[in-house]
């Protein structure tokens, strides 16, 4: 293996990462509309925690579901827009690409009504 020169570590380099990261965060909602439903399910049960006064691992179990659907969603996305660079046409392995990317949020997303249900379930009959 060849020597890879490693540049230092620089503040200033982290920080430009993290506005790269936010700038995609913006990309993901300004552009996908499925991110709006993901926005207001966020908002909705967060207000739906503090109503319900949830426990710190309660707090825990729906941000991890929460955090979950979100890195999905914006994996989704990535690779949406990387099949959509390479071509527009109809190409059945990018669409296949597309399809278990989707799958991915759609699991992603189960499993965070799942926890949604536990969590909140129970409160609702006590």
């Amino acid at each position: 293996m060849a020597d890879q020169e490693t540049t230092p570590f620089s503040w200033r380099a982290r920080a430009q990462s993290f506005r790269y990261a936010l700038a995609g965060g913006q990309v993901l909602l300004m552009g996908q509309h499925n991110a709006w439903i993901h926005a207001a399910a966020t908002v909705a049960v967060v207000i739906a925690g503090l109503v319900f006064r949830l426990r710190a691992l309660e707090w825990a179990l729906v941000a991890l579901a929460i955090g979950m659907v979100w890195a999905m969603e914006a994996v989704n996305t990535a690779i949406e827009l990387l099949a959509d660079e390479l071509s527009l046409e109809r190409r059945p392995r990018l669409g296949k690409a597309k399809d278990v990317a989707a799958f991915g949020v759609l699991a992603a997303a189960l499993a965070a009504v799942g926890i949604g249900l536990l969590v909140f379930l129970p409160r609702l009959f006590t």
